[in-house]
């Protein structure tokens, strides 16, 4: 009978901390993807904002500017947002890079999985 309950006893621990590791990765998933769709909304707010902002709503007023010999409101249509974006896509690697690791993700890590 003792071995009965100190196997049952066993299970139960067993169980138990097996739960409290599959919720701490859940906890750390979970915060991973909150950020990384932080991220991602900041910085395609910063894409629109220079895209349709720069290139169409305030076009007439950086138009009074110059760029490379030309106004600066069709510069930005024109040019300056994929530069921009192209710019947004290494800040973006940066950042998941760092979290990455902050999370315990990134490719020295032994827990890579989500």
């Amino acid at each position: 009978m003792h071995t009965l309950h100190s196997r049952t006893f066993y299970v139960f621990l067993t169980l138990l901390v097996r739960n409290r590791c599959m919720n701490i990765k859940k906890d750390n998933a979970t915060a991973y993807w909150r950020e990384n769709i932080k991220y991602v909304l900041v910085l395609l707010s910063i894409w629109f904002l220079v895209s349709f902002g720069a290139g169409i709503i305030f076009k007439e007023f950086l138009d009074q500017f110059q760029m490379g010999g030309f106004k600066l409101g069709f510069w930005f249509a024109q040019q300056g947002a994929i530069y921009v974006f192209v710019v947004l896509i290494f800040v973006y690697i940066y950042l998941m890079n760092r979290l990455d690791k902050k999370h315990g993700y990134d490719h020295d890590s032994k827990n890579n999985s989500l």
